[in-house]
């Protein structure tokens, strides 16, 4: 039997699966480079990094690679918030106006919104993503930025255009994935009075340690060059790119450069730099009770299912927590993940999920978008990590 403790080069061991996954991967060209962590009851168990953070350079991935985060942002920018709800400076059922008075959307029939903080960090707020909609779509009228180019604007004038464009539907009635989290990044710099870099680094980074996240590149040497899914191979990302999505959609717009570009509005759902080992850091942190950060009843509140029933576009059988999925049935989103399991990924190529009656934790980091965070290696990543530890 295949255990914890067992040869590391056996196939069958958890050392081997993802190995053989992350190998038959990059052979076929679907990844460029990426960095896999893995701890099991707190302990380490897989940490490698493999293929190229710059394949043009012939520069190899290194652990401590550095990666634009996309949306790996958002669980780093809802547990900030979360700091100061348990502090007592911020309540989740605060109207968002109160903390940004000129935020104040309407719905579609012109009434305003009643909008809370609560909404934005389950994503019930109305709200959408530019890349979400059509070509010529309100918020590309609107010139909307959706926190990953490079839009020559600030936060506060992001926010003004967001709050003059009416809402999808009434805030707590529908689930949007959207760019909701940048609202919230917003309140939690007006909450703490600095901006929300200085925030997130008070609240949230400095106090675990996480020197390599932030909203600029803390060592551009170890930033991973981007790449796009191409044929035959992937090729390297452009400054600024225009990525398809999903059919009829207008699509990513992405400016790579933005992660070494200290004017750029930090964007609280899309414009985070980190490495793999601060993020497993993070999560570990919070499977495991909260502390120093969190009190264990807010970190509960926060991996458990709080929009009932309503339906997910594109994850099946998943709840959304604040600020993440969370696993409501195995069989309809055809995982091996146990019911409970918080998850999410991020455009640039990452995934990350978190089982706690597993006591497992997983970070796979990618410089390939797409592709790593849900393309086939995520799929085969989770199955070989399940077969090893079921095993």
């Amino acid at each position: 039997m295949c255990t914890l403790y067992s040869n590391p080069s056996d196939p069958q061991c958890l050392s081997g699966r993802i190995d053989e996954v992350m190998d038959r991967t990059l052979a076929d060209k679907r990844l460029v480079g990426a960095v896999i962590k893995v701890a099991i009851d707190g302990t380490m168990v897989y940490s490698r990094a493999a293929g190229y953070a710059d394949r043009g350079l012939n520069r190899l991935m290194r652990e401590d690679a550095l990666f634009r985060l996309a949306s790996v942002t958002k669980p780093i920018v809802s547990t900030a918030a979360l700091v100061l709800v348990a502090q007592g400076r911020l309540q989740l059922d605060d109207r968002v106006d109160r903390w940004l008075p000129e935020f104040r959307p309407r719905l579609q029939n012109g009434e305003l919104a009643q909008l809370t903080v609560r909404h934005l960090m389950t994503h019930t707020a109305g709200l959408s993503y530019r890349f979400f909609q059509e070509e010529n779509s309100s918020y590309q009228r609107a010139g909307i930025s959706d926190g990953m180019d490079q839009s020559g604007i600030t936060l506060e004038e992001n926010m003004r255009r967001l709050a003059s464009v009416p809402l999808l539907y009434t805030p707590g009635t529908e689930w949007r994935y959207s760019i909701a989290t940048d609202v919230l990044g917003a309140i939690i710099a007006k909450v703490t009075e600095t901006t929300l870099g200085e925030a997130i680094d008070s609240l949230v980074t400095k106090p675990l340690g996480m020197s390599d996240t932030g909203f600029i590149a803390a060592d551009p040497e170890r930033l991973a060059t981007p790449y796009a899914n191409d044929y035959p191979e992937p090729r390297p990302l452009l400054d600024p790119d225009k990525i398809a999505f999903v059919d009829g959609t207008a699509g990513f717009l992405l400016a790579p450069g933005r992660a070494l570009d200290a004017a750029a509005y930090p964007s609280g759902g899309a414009g985070m730099v980190g490495s793999a080992g601060d993020f497993l850091h993070l999560l570990e942190t919070l499977r495991q009770g909260g502390a120093p950060l969190l009190p264990e009843p807010l970190v509960h509140e926060m991996t458990t299912n709080q929009i009932g029933d309503l339906p997910m576009p594109f994850w099946p059988g998943r709840g959304f927590g604040l600020g993440i999925t969370v696993l409501k049935d195995p069989a309809a989103a055809n995982t091996p993940e146990s019911p409970g399991t918080w998850r999410m990924g991020g455009t640039y190529g990452h995934s990350w999920f978190v089982d706690p009656k597993q006591r497992l934790s997983v970070v796979a980091f990618t410089n390939t978008l797409l592709e790593g965070m849900s393309g086939q290696f995520t799929v085969d990543l989770c199955e070989a990590i399940y077969a090893s530890i079921r095993s």
